[in-house]
């Protein structure tokens, strides 16, 4: 197959999340079994406009701001013949591919932000996400999507997309990099957020929760980086815990699997994602989670057995899953076990088996 994927970033934009680890992972390997597959997407200062990744040809036009002013022009000019399916990936605003006049669409979806712009961004701004989300159900009519969790599967229904159009196909772990090493757990207790420090990701219930922990009970490991960092420090120190948390900053992938190793547990209390995919990092650790109860994220803990899940919000009860850890090392260690083999049951290569099959699936129907 001859695949155009477009998305609003590659893995290493300095803006790279989820959704472009996501990407690559499947999207690589279909470019390694023979497919050809070319990346549009948007740049940054000082990048270079054309580079392969993992197999994948990248063509960078405009930047995190003006991409889809530049995506449909690169498109028209270089792309416009000559692929078999246009693939988006819609983690931002949509590009409104099927409007292009090309080959068949397929969309991506890890999730859509719906009212939750409006937790992260200023009113205007949020309204212009939420507004540009609307027309998907009837501009994107005739796609078949893939999404990453049920969850997401039932957003898009809700909003008018039928159901029988949505493919589920988890995401995948690397198990084999991500492995637990229990003579790396801490001595102490460690709990660790990993991820974008934004406002909609909820860290500050976090530090909330664990200023509730006794001053010598554990210490808070934040990794990540994002506008929101400046806030979150303030917080830290308004609650008296600067001693006790440390702020990371954006960490190597080395450091970031021995994070996951020395901590008691991770932390997610996002109000709604994809997926969750550094919950199942952490599993495949042998670390539990404890987590927000919200869509996509209830997905990836299974609540009892490889973590707890509380009700988005409610810090205390944060608080009382984080002490019920540190109070019994051995339910951190059983925990542990049970999140390691239930992340072994998800791989990148069944993700891109999954994906490679849809799509062609969806070339079948079409021709």
């Amino acid at each position: 197959m001859r695949l155009l994927v477009v998305n609003w970033q590659d893995r290493e934009n300095p803006q790279a999340g989820g959704a472009e680890i996501h990407l690559h992972e499947i999207f690589g390997r279909l470019a390694q079994r023979g497919h050809h597959v070319t990346l549009l997407c948007g740049g940054w200062p000082g990048c270079e406009a054309r580079t392969v990744l993992d197999g994948i040809h990248v063509h960078r036009v405009g930047t995190r701001y003006t991409f889809p002013l530049h995506a449909r022009r690169a498109w028209a000019t270089h792309y416009r013949t000559g692929y078999d399916l246009i693939v988006e990936d819609i983690n931002k605003v949509p590009l409104f591919t099927p409007r292009w006049g090309g080959p068949p669409v397929v969309g991506i979806i890890p999730h859509l932000f719906g009212g939750t712009a409006f937790q992260e961004l200023p009113a205007p701004v949020a309204a212009i996400v939420w507004m540009a989300e609307r027309p998907i159900p009837w501009v994107y009519r005739r796609t078949p999507f893939q999404v990453i969790s049920r969850s997401t599967a039932d957003d898009l229904a809700a909003r008018g997309v039928p159901r029988e159009a949505i493919e589920v196909i988890y995401c995948g772990i690397d198990a084999v990099g991500y492995t637990p090493a229990p003579a790396a757990r801490a001595e102490r207790p460690v709990f660790a957020y990993l991820g974008r420090l934004k406002k909609y990701k909820r860290v500050d219930l976090i530090i909330r929760a664990f200023a509730s922990l006794p001053a010598d009970a554990a210490t808070l490991e934040i990794a990540g980086a994002g506008d929101h960092r400046p806030a979150l420090e303030q917080l830290v120190a308004s609650l008296d815990l600067t001693g006790r948390v440390r702020f990371l900053g954006r960490i190597s992938e080395e450091e970031k699997r021995a994070l996951l190793r020395r901590a008691w547990c991770l932390m997610l209390t996002s109000p709604k994602e994809g997926w969750g995919i550094t919950n199942l990092e952490a599993a495949a650790s042998g670390t539990p989670v404890i987590a927000s109860d919200s869509p996509g994220i209830r997905e990836s803990v299974r609540h009892g057995e490889t973590g707890f899940l509380v009700r988005h919000g409610d810090v205390p009860a944060l608080a009382a899953e984080m002490q019920r850890l540190v109070a019994d090392r051995g339910l951190v260690e059983r925990l542990g076990v049970a999140a390691r083999t239930f992340a072994e049951t998800f791989t990148w290569d069944r993700t891109a088996d999954e994906t490679e099959a849809h799509l062609k699936r969806v070339l079948e129907r079409g021709h």
